[in-house]
């Protein structure tokens, strides 16, 4: 059996990290059985080395070793590109095509991206790990095939099983060996080796003389946090490589190939902008819910309080037409509405007003003695009722019916209370 520094060269695998270390010792002593192997990482991590190696050390290494990326196959031929199809199966399906499971027969197949595999195809592969059994499109013939099958994926298995979008039996199937590697962060000490092999592959590809980072430069490569790994790494080395005339490269230089959303490790700083139309906590919408209930009630309870004291009714309607107005709204006719459905619910006569009263002009408070009767309101509380209705109107530039859509209210009581508060 190879030893993991002698893998590590035959592939080309640099880094001295302890994770990768163990992931290639796993890959090793997996290789010689049959087992299925799924591999996890973040994308760009390389994780394609390890069906490599598993198929270079198993018995299968003289048959074929086919890589399928299956996040990049259209959801309809999928199936097909699997396990094939026969002639007439669909449109376009002029003649009988064999798939990667039959082909590769006795060999390894390397699904990549297997988290990407519709519902369909999932079970499918199934039926392929159980006992090797596989249908093409359009047939009804079983066929077999002796396939060793190695999975990888970058997405959370087991929140995908949670959203049903992947099998839990199939994930089981699959991960009878889970060899993780690790992101490039977790290994600050093989960045600068990766960098610098890369940075000498590109130099002689593109004949030129190999970029060399100062030492600063050497520190912010190795706080970067490359979100996008040793794909990252690489690309990054080879942009230097072919556009910087200086080969020593400052951490300036360094510093304006790598992306700034992502570039320190330090703590993301949240905005403090708020949207037009957000209260942006719940405390605000609280607030505006019981100054409603509150003002509501006090003016419930004086007209109340109103009926009880007086015998006639209609002249209590007549006297707290102000009153009624504030509750129920401005509009002549939806005033009108209230004050029928009003009488209707009471039993009351309809009450004939002659000289209905012009909410533009100011009245004096007649009933000011049921006052003994509110709840002392809280002023840091109205003030900030206050506030949220000015910020409410500017923002809709006084346009009551948006503003009042806004704060969540009737157009009647945003009247109301603009009034009451003088606005």
């Amino acid at each position: 059996m190879e030893n993991v520094q002698s893998i590590k060269q035959r592939f080309e695998l640099i880094g001295n990290d302890v994770k990768l270390n163990r992931a290639i010792e796993k890959a090793i002593q997996v290789a010689p059985t049959d087992i299925s192997v799924l591999v996890t990482g973040e994308s760009g991590v390389g994780k394609e080395a390890i069906p490599k190696i598993i198929h270079s050390l198993s018995h299968r290494k003289h048959a074929k070793y086919i890589a399928v990326n299956c996040g990049a196959i259209p959801e309809g031929t999928i199936d097909s590109e699997l396990f094939g199809h026969e002639k007439g199966a669909f449109t376009g399906a002029t003649q009988t095509r064999s798939g990667y499971f039959e082909v590769a027969d006795g060999g390894t197949i390397f699904l990549d991206e297997v988290g990407e595999l519709p519902l369909t195809t999932q079970v499918r592969l199934l039926r392929v790990l159980e006992n090797g059994e596989f249908l093409k499109v359009g047939s009804s013939q079983v066929q077999k095939t002796d396939v060793r099958i190695v999975a990888a994926t970058n997405i959370n298995m087991f929140e995908a099983i949670k959203k049903e979008k992947f099998r839990e039996d199939l994930y089981y199937r699959l991960s009878t060996v889970e060899i993780g590697i690790p992101p490039l962060r977790e290994r600050r000490e093989d960045i600068h080796l990766l960098f610098r092999k890369f940075a000498s592959d590109f130099g002689q590809k593109y004949k030129m003389p190999t970029i060399r980072l100062e030492d600063d430069a050497v520190q912010l490569l190795l706080k970067y946090r490359w979100p996008g790994n040793i794909r990252q790494l690489r690309n990054i080395a080879e942009q230097i490589s072919v556009l910087e005339e200086n080969r020593n490269i400052s951490t300036a230089t360094l510093n304006s190939y790598l992306p700034s959303s992502s570039g320190s490790n330090l703590p993301a700083v949240v905005g403090q902008t708020k949207k037009e139309s957000d209260f942006s906590n719940e405390r605000e919408i609280l607030y505006k819910v019981l100054f409603d209930m509150k003002s509501d009630l006090n003016d419930l309870k004086k007209l109340t309080l109103e009926l009880l004291k007086n015998d006639n009714s209609e002249k209590v309607q007549e006297e707290n037409e102000t009153l009624i107005r504030k509750i129920y709204g401005g509009k002549e006719e939806e005033f009108e509405q209230e004050e029928e459905s009003m009488a209707e619910v009471l039993h009351l006569p309809e009450p004939v007003v002659e000289n209905p009263v012009v909410m533009s002009q100011p009245q004096e408070d007649r009933y000011h003695f049921a006052e003994e009767i509110q709840e002392e309101e809280t002023l840091s509380l109205q003030e900030k009722e206050i506030e949220l209705i000015k910020k409410s109107l500017e923002r809709n530039r006084g346009k009551r019916k948006a503003a009042a859509t806004e704060l969540g209210i009737s157009e009647r009581t945003l009247y109301r209370k603009i009034k009451q508060y003088d606005l």
